[in-house]
């Protein structure tokens, strides 16, 4: 893999890779981002695609098609790669750029509470608008789990708000009627945005890359706030570029200042991420009570690695809204314990806390 490199100065580096398609993929918790993601890795169109995930654990790639595997990278048996954002978006997309092999598309993920447009921003607003073409924002929406509450979130409008393709997932759970009104609904929040219908992320990839949606010169305005905000911030966040001045300052100071607004969507919108992990197993029939009759109606996503006492194989558990499926193979590792994280609003930490202890042997 190509270490990303500092310039010598502030003249921007050598990048081989020019006007690079990027797609964003966004849509509230639960909404089918990361079975839309395994669907693109695993295309049969020979495009060599680059994912940038939050999380490589999300991303369940068949072992057969994964060849090689770096703390922050995995390469592909089909010539895509799969990159991880631990260090920072901006970080994440020159390192797919600085690599001298080819792609042909970017794909990001955004969290399920994310806000996309810093996300736009920072490709329209920066350098990177030299190296990248914003190719469209993709916005996946649950037609089963979607309702009026979900714009209790600033958030989850937003994310149909900036959307050039809505992606209607899991229309296989609901009839036509429902489908109708969400349509309608969309329509009247984003009247430009084109509608697909899908069901477990299946859609064709003519019809979501290389589609030239994002209408940018409608950013120019906010371009203009966004970097007035960022110079009234700078002062701020002036130790923290120093730090990191082994790589470019620049792209370092906007990858800090969409913390910053990323940060103040997820209060604003009271959302939390609570983890909990246990060297001891769940008693499977505590764990079962516990999430259908204890757990707190506001959770809107959890998942997890679960032990239960009564078997020997790990469980994946995944939970949607009011759905939750476990899935079970063969343990990894010698040294089994519980795993989870829940996100929704306004959790009590200390009461999720105390009844997941009393799940356990």
């Amino acid at each position: 893999m190509t270490q990303l490199t500092a310039p010598k100065s502030d003249i921007i580096p050598d990048i081989p890779k020019r006007g690079m398609p990027v797609t964003i993929i966004t849509g509230f918790l639960g909404s089918g981002k990361t079975t839309l993601l395994n669907q693109i890795l695993q295309n049969k169109e020979d495009l060599k695609v680059a994912v940038l995930v939050n999380e490589f654990g999300d991303i369940n790639i068949d072992s057969q098609l994964l060849i090689s595997t770096e703390d922050d990278m995995m390469e592909l048996s089909n010539g895509c790669i799969c990159c991880s954002i631990n260090d920072g978006l901006v970080d994440a997309v020159y390192r797919v750029l600085e690599r001298d092999d080819r792609i042909d598309y970017m794909v990001i993920e955004t969290t399920g509470v994310a806000d996309p447009l810093p996300i736009v921003l920072t490709f329209l607003g920066t350098e990177l608008r030299d190296f990248t073409n914003v190719d469209s924002i993709l916005t996946l929406v649950d037609a089963e789990a979607f309702n009026s509450e979900h714009f209790q979130s600033e958030a989850a409008l937003k994310q149909i708000t900036y959307g050039d393709i809505i992606l209607l997932n899991k229309t296989d759970l609901v009839g036509e009627e429902k489908l109708g009104e969400l349509e309608s609904f969309i329509k009247e929040t984003k009247d430009s945005a084109k509608i697909l219908r899908t069901s477990y992320g299946k859609v064709a990839l003519p019809l979501i890359l290389d589609v030239d949606l994002t209408p940018k010169n409608e950013y120019s305005s906010l371009i203009e706030e966004d970097s007035h905000e960022h110079d009234h911030h700078h002062h701020d966040h002036h130790d923290h570029d120093h730090e990191h001045d082994h790589h470019h300052h620049e792209h370092h100071h906007h990858e800090h200042h969409d913390h910053h607004h990323h940060s103040n969507h997820l209060e604003n919108d009271g959302f939390v991420s609570i983890s909990f992990q246990s060297d001891k197993p769940f008693d499977v029939h505590k764990f079962e009570t516990f999430l259908n009759e204890e757990m707190p109606e506001n959770v809107f996503r959890a998942k997890g690695i679960l032990w239960f006492s009564d078997s020997e194989l790990r469980h994946i558990f995944q939970l949607s809204g009011p759905r939750y499926q476990l899935n079970a193979d063969e343990w990894s590792t010698t040294n089994r314990q519980n795993q989870l994280v829940f996100i929704g609003r306004n959790l009590d930490k200390h009461e999720i806390h105390s009844q997941l202890n009393n799940c356990l042997l």
